[in-house]
């Protein structure tokens, strides 16, 4: 079973997340921020994760720990849900329009943290959710998934759909890379023999 459960708990959050690479975009998500609720929902069910994710997060002061600690999370969770990544396709990217957004990611799953992020979010909020903390949760990803991630606008002005454009994008493009290729059944994707 390629699935995972981490619990993180310090002064700023408390987190229980559980995650099935190979779900059916089922999800519980009880984060305590009602916009990235809805982005978790739609990332499980456009990558076809099982995801469950209950935070109880210092939100009296803004919603930054919560928002980064879960990607802490989520990372640390699709790290310990591929092990060795062996058998997987490892590369995945998709150009996903929403209404006039167009948004391209390609993941890399590289064993190296990186994020090379071109957004023009132009709007400070959605709702009461910073969308500056859209980069910081996916910084923290990256880094704890030790994957390659590339974000590109290509179109865009309406920064809910910008934001939504990304997360269904990004859910396509790791759903590629988690999934296991037939042709290399039990093979580290590598030349190196390690990701």
């Amino acid at each position: 079973m390629r699935t995972a459960q981490i619990d993180r708990r310090t002064a700023e959050t408390d987190i229980h997340l559980k995650l099935d690479l190979d779900g059916t975009g089922k999800s519980d998500i009880r984060t305590g921020c009602g916009f990235l609720d809805h982005m978790l929902t739609l990332f499980a069910r456009h990558g076809r994760f099982d995801l469950t994710v209950a935070c109880k997060g210092d939100t009296y002061v803004d919603d930054h720990h919560t928002v980064e600690d879960i990607g802490i999370c989520l990372g640390d969770a699709f790290a310990q849900a591929l092990g060795d990544k062996r058998g997987i396709f490892r590369y995945g990217s998709t150009t996903l329009p929403m209404d006039e957004a167009l948004i391209l990611t390609a993941v890399d799953l590289s064993g190296r943290g990186m994020l090379c992020c071109d957004l023009a979010i132009p709007a400070g909020k959605v709702g009461t959710f910073d969308t500056e903390l859209t980069e910081e949760f996916l910084l923290a990803l990256v880094r704890r998934a030790d994957m390659t991630l590339h974000v590109r606008q290509l179109a865009g002005k309406n920064s809910h759909h910008i934001i939504e454009g990304l997360f269904k994008s990004l859910a396509r493009s790791l759903g590629g890379a988690v999934a296991i290729d037939p042709r290399s059944a039990g093979e580290i994707p590598s030349t190196k023999g390690v990701l």
